[in-house]
């Protein structure tokens, strides 16, 4: 077994991608523009900071406004999460078959910490984490390995023997580059996967029996 299993949140344990893309078509409205499919889907799995990059560069915005529009946004999320965000198909079971097995969970994710709580309290469930490395917090954040190697240097244990889960091509390039196993689920974009990393259409196919396979 693994000596932790890493889990990203948007898109892997939580449906929530689709969230942010409502609230980024409708804050791209408020300049009266519209948001291209093309950036939207290459701004999955980024921290805020470099998706308004992205977004301010689609829409033909300077960057001086990028302040305003991270607090916009944060903002309007907070709304829409506030309720919670619904689960990705199997995810809650399988974290839960994780935790029962007694295993340590971090979760690693590149979404700001206000966030990331808002979810730990209203879906998640805080008591199924052992710690958490959220947006920036690793000093640098996916595709860097950074936010991998901080989450297994908080559960001190090698993040060569860590399971990490994945949807996004930035979120398997960390966990990969951290040395983790990975096991990847896509979701809002298609993968390009590297050799050894395992792929699975949904966590419904997920179970501990998996989770010892991918450790040998």
């Amino acid at each position: 077994m693994p000596a932790a299993v890493l889990f990203d949140m948007d898109g892997t344990l939580t449906d929530s991608e689709k969230l942010w893309s409502i609230a980024l078509d409708e804050l791209a409205a408020t300049h009266g523009k519209t948001l291209s499919a093309h950036t939207r889907e290459a701004m999955v799995g980024t921290n805020m900071h470099v998706s308004m990059v992205m977004f301010h560069d689609d829409l033909g915005l300077p960057h001086e406004g990028m302040a305003a529009s991270v607090v916009w946004l944060e903002t309007r999320m907070a709304e829409l999460l506030a309720v919670g965000a619904p689960w990705q198909p199997g995810a809650r079971e399988f974290l839960l078959a994780v935790r029962a097995a007694g295993l340590p969970t971090a979760l690693v994710t590149a979404t700001a910490r206000e966030l990331t709580e808002t979810l730990l309290d209203n879906t998640l469930g805080r008591e199924n984490f052992d710690a958490s490395v959220c947006g920036e917090e690793a000093g640098a954040s996916k595709p860097d390995p950074a936010p991998y190697l901080r989450a297994a240097g908080l559960l001190g244990v090698d993040p060569r023997d860590c399971l990490a889960v994945e949807d996004s091509p930035t979120g398997l390039a960390s966990a990969h580059a951290a040395g983790c196993r990975v096991l990847a689920v896509p979701s809002e974009v298609a993968l390009v996967v590297p050799e050894g990393v395992h792929v699975i259409d949904s966590l419904i196919e997920a179970d501990l029996d998996l989770v010892r396979a991918l450790m040998v």
